[in-house]
């Protein structure tokens, strides 16, 4: 048996010793414990045909490889079982958005891995769009200008506000990411942890969660301690279960920034005894939430209700698309 004991951002874990499993998955759903009951969206294969023409008429499945990763990662898949109760408009929005993050990211570790300042002029067009409206010189910076034009006409201006903000965060990582990847000895669990809270890209979307809502959140709410608390446990707990995941594909390429390898340079064990420190260390984040929203949940309007129901709709959403999606279908260690 393993013990360890440290903080949030590398919680306290304890794993059992784990029968021999035929792949990383019998042993994620033997140990990973998910109280969110499955949900999907109604809308979903019309936003499979909006993200397709989305994609198609800013010219980026034209690019070598992105059609087929498209068609491996299933954005419209993610976008409904993460967003099961929006309508189909802003399920469009988010399958767009899921779609464009997987192409910059991709893009980016492609011309990060090389030298990270190859990724400089990639980053400040997006940072220019973001934060001053500036025009696009390239397509994928194009398709971004596009997102960030139907966030504005779908939300308020303070929930565009936050959303442009969340992703300049994400834009923001990507270069940590590319640092960390060119000195992978300096890299440590709390370092993987921190960069991996902004590749994940998932806190940009709750804005959109925000947006789903009949009525805009008062800042009272939005900004309560135990609410910011519950974002940072949910967007943890939503990109570390891909982790899990994707644990061989990462390995196999070289990636640094996964959860699970995290583990297993920390503690110099095998890839299985790694990622059952990081289901350890997830199901303690899950519980975590699980305690802090039933505290606060009798202080919230509907509408904080209905925001915080939105990042438990990334938690499992991730959980079920990852399962099953062609991205991470190669899982034997």
């Amino acid at each position: 048996m393993v013990t360890l004991s440290t903080t949030h951002e590398e919680s306290a874990v304890g794993v059992l010793d784990a029968s021999q499993v035929s792949d990383l998955r019998d042993l994620i759903d033997a140990h990973l414990t998910m109280p969110f009951p499955f949900a999907r969206n109604p809308h979903e294969s019309e936003a499979a045909a909006g993200v397709d023409a989305w994609l198609g008429a800013w010219g980026l499945t034209d690019e070598p490889g992105v059609a087929t990763m498209i068609a491996r990662t299933r954005p419209a898949e993610l976008a409904s079982c993460t967003s099961a109760a929006v309508d189909s408009g802003l399920l469009q929005i988010v399958a767009n958005q899921i779609a464009y993050q997987f192409v910059f990211d991709d893009r980016a570790e492609d011309v990060g891995r090389c030298s990270p300042g190859r990724l400089v002029p990639m980053l400040c067009e997006s940072v220019a769009i973001l934060r001053d409206d500036r025009p696009p010189s390239t397509p994928l910076g194009a398709a971004l200008a596009d997102l960030h034009r139907q966030v504005r006409e779908r939300c308020t201006p303070a929930q565009a506000a936050r959303w442009a903000w969340k992703s300049r965060e994400y834009v923001h990582g990507l270069l940590y990411e590319a640092v960390a990847q060119a000195q992978p000895h300096l890299v440590r669990a709390g370092h993987c942890t921190s960069i991996r809270s902004l590749t994940a890209g998932v806190e940009p979307f709750y804005p959109l969660s925000e947006t789903a809502q009949p009525n805009e959140l008062s800042p009272a709410e939005l900004h309560h301690p135990v609410v910011q608390r519950l974002t940072r446990l949910s967007a943890d707990a939503a990109v570390w279960i891909p982790d899990l995941f994707s644990a061989v594909k990462e390995q196999r390429s070289g990636g640094m920034i996964n959860l699970a390898l995290a583990h297993q340079r920390e503690h110099r064990c095998s890839l299985q005894t790694a990622v059952l420190l990081a289901i350890r260390q997830i199901n303690g984040t899950i519980a975590e939430f699980q305690k802090l929203y039933a505290e606060v949940r009798p202080e919230l309007s509907p509408e904080g209700v209905g925001y915080v129901e939105g990042m438990i709709g990334w938690i499992r959403g991730c959980y079920h698309w990852s399962r099953t999606v062609p991205r991470y279908a190669d899982l034997t260690a």
